[in-house]
C-alpha cells in the first residue's frame, strides 16, 4: 500500500496504524514522488491525499486510475462536490478529513479484496488461503501463521507457479523501512515451511527466488 499525504507527522501516524493492521505501506509527501514510486512498484492500494504539492493529487489520480491500484482520496475538501470531483477522476473510495481511523483501516481493506492482481481465495492442492478473512489451511489444519508469513503465502500463492524473489518479497510484503541485505526473507521463509508440513510446497530457485 501507498500513502501519499504531505503533512509528513499526519503520514507517518497513517502508515503506523496501517502497518499495527497488517499491512506493508510505503510513503511520499508529493505528487511527484507518488508517480515515481507507482511506476516503480505495484501497489494493491493507494491512499492519496488530493491538494499535494509538486504534482497536484488530482493529475496523480488521472494518470493511476484503471492502471491496477485502487485509489482511496483521503482529503479535507469532504463536500458532496468534492466527492463527486474526486470519484470522477477515477478514485475508488473518498473519505474526508477528519476521519475515524477504524473507517481508514476498513475502507483500505475493502479495496485491497478488490484489487485485481489476485481473487480473494486463493488454492494450491489441499492448501487455501482466504485473503479476506486472513486465514489459511492446510486439509483441515488450519494454519496460525504471523502477518508475514501470510503475507508471503500470499504473494507466492498469487504469482501463480512464478519466480518471486526475495527483494519482490520484500516491496510487498514489508515495506520500503525494510533493510534489503537482512535475511528477513529467508528466516521468514524458514518458519512458513515449518508451518506448512509435508510434503513441501514452496521451491526455492538458488539465487533466484521463489515458487509454488
Amino acid at each position: 500500500m501507498l500513502v501519499v499525504e504531505d503533512h509528513v507527522t499526519l503520514a507517518g501516524r497513517i502508515a503506523q496504524g496501517l502497518r499495527q493492521a497488517g499491512m506493508a505501506v510505503d510513503v511520499v509527501c508529493d505528487g511527484a514522488a507518488a508517480l515515481e514510486a507507482t511506476a516503480q512498484t505495484t501497489y494493491d492500494v493507494i491512499v492519496l491525499d488530493r491538494d499535494l504539492p509538486v504534482v497536484h493529487g488530482d493529475r496523480v489520480c488521472r494518470t493511476v486510475a484503471g492502471s491496477g491500484p485502487r485509489i482511496l482520496m483521503l482529503t479535507a475538501a469532504g463536500d458532496v462536490e468534492d466527492r463527486v470531483d474526486g470519484l470522477e477522476l477515477g478514485a475508488d473510495d473518498y473519505l474526508g478529513k477528519p476521519f475515524v481511523f477504524a473507517e481508514l483501516v476498513a475502507r483500505a481493506r475493502a479495496l485491497s479484496r478488490r484489487a485485481p492482481s489476485a481473487p480473494p481465495v486463493l488454492r494450491r492442492g489441499d492448501l487455501t488461503v482466504d485473503r479476506a478473512r486472513h486465514r489459511a489451511s492446510r486439509g483441515s489444519r488450519p494454519l496460525s501463521l504471523t502477518r508475514k508469513e501470510f503475507g508471503v503465502l500470499e504473494t507466492l500463492l498469487a504469482a501463480d507457479g512464478a519466480l518471486v524473489s526475495a527483494e519482490e518479497l520484500l516491496e510487498h510484503v514489508w515495506d520500503g523501512n525494510a533493510d534489503p541485505f537482512s535475511n528477513i526473507v529467508s528466516v521468514t521463509m524458514t518458519r512458513l515451511r515449518r508451518k506448512l508440513g509435508d510434503p513441501p510446497l514452496i521451491e526455492t530457485v538458488v539465487g533466484k527466488g521463489y515458487r509454488m
